[in-house]
């Protein structure tokens, strides 16, 4: 009689945690049903981890069917997940048992809704009916809503490109947190880190960043009543960080934007950064966890062009260039410590 136990891969608990989250969803669970699902989400934390992101990224959905500002005065139905049909959810979760819940596409009954997310690890390169391109990066979800009036996108978690088709009848907008960046025909990048930590970076043509008066700082804000908004103009070239209460402008090279940039072709760039800034970087891309031994082994510093798809590979490399040793206890557990 075999001792081993074979552990589930994070695939299989996505598609698990797919189908469970439709079916609460639905409202089509029994009692009998809810105890199934509790003694699911009690057999392992990551059972309940899985869960609890992806009823998020539903949850994300609530507010795609109110209308957009300026956009007019539109009814707004009690229950706007509601919007989207038991045949949609069905979709949904049989798209996830075939591919994960990454590069996942829900199209919602009211003609130009979509949500898009990727999964850990994944990139995927969308264009919209307009001809804009975007292309998102790891663990991203976002909302697509196009009307004849105009294009917006909502970026509810993570990072992504856009290319924009100028159109100045339809003005576009990205909503990322509490900044909107408008646009009416570039390219730029905007990561998302929480709805106060907003990085956007234009590598061609010219975008304008709104948000609230909370934050000040070198980038200007506008006084007065305390509740204007802040607004900043930028360029080709410049990259905007909000952190917080705190707004900063500054100038980027292009190769600094290649780099920043290399994700879309499925790499990360380092040029000095220290260890524990890479591997937060690193960690993007991969559900692994990473535990260093000393101190000072976060404070040594890396360059190098890695392949995010490769994550041992990026930990082989570490050896090779750093005075570190790194060994893998268990699966799914990097330990890093000095050599």
């Amino acid at each position: 009689m075999s001792d081993i136990i074979r552990l589930k891969t994070q695939t299989q608990i996505d598609n698990e945690a797919a189908v469970w989250t439709w079916r609460a969803d639905s409202g089509e669970l029994s009692a009998a049903d809810r105890e199934r699902l509790d003694a699911w989400l009690r057999e392992d934390v990551r059972h309940r981890r899985a869960f609890e992101e992806l009823n998020r990224a539903w949850i994300a959905l609530d507010g795609l069917s109110a209308p957009a500002p300026d956009a007019g005065n539109v009814a707004v139905p009690a229950h706007p997940r509601r919007l989207i049909s038991k045949w949609h959810w069905q979709a949904a979760a049989a798209a996830a048992l075939v591919l994960g819940i990454g590069a996942v596409i829900l199209t919602a009954r009211r003609p130009g809704l979509q949500v898009m997310s990727t999964a850990v690890g994944q990139q995927r390169q969308v264009t919209l009916a307009d001809g804009s391109r975007l292309t998102l990066n790891t663990d991203t979800l976002l909302a697509v809503k196009l009307t004849p009036q105009r294009r917006d996108i909502y970026l509810r978690r993570g990072e992504a490109h856009f290319t924009v088709v100028h159109d100045a009848s339809r003005p576009f907008f990205v909503h990322a947190g509490e900044a909107v960046i408008s646009d009416v025909g570039t390219q730029f990048e905007v990561r998302l880190e929480s709805d106060r930590d907003i990085d956007v970076l234009v590598d061609q043509g010219e975008v304008e960043v709104r948000g609230l008066a909370a934050a000040t700082g070198p980038a200007g804000g506008r006084s007065g009543s305390g509740t204007a908004d802040w607004v900043r103009a930028l360029s080709a070239g410049e990259q905007l960080l909000v952190t917080g209460p705190h707004l900063a402008v500054t100038s980027v090279s292009p190769r600094q934007i290649a780099d920043d940039l290399a994700w879309r072709d499925g790499a990360v760039v380092f040029e000095g950064e220290p260890l524990s800034q890479a591997l937060a970087e690193v960690g993007r891309y991969t559900r692994a966890q990473v535990v260093l031994a000393e101190p000072q082994v976060a404070s040594l510093r890396i360059s190098g062009r890695f392949r995010t798809n490769d994550v041992p590979g990026f930990f082989r490399a570490l050896q090779e260039a750093l005075p570190v040793r790194v060994s893998q206890p268990k699966p799914g557990v990097f330990y890093i410590e000095p050599r």
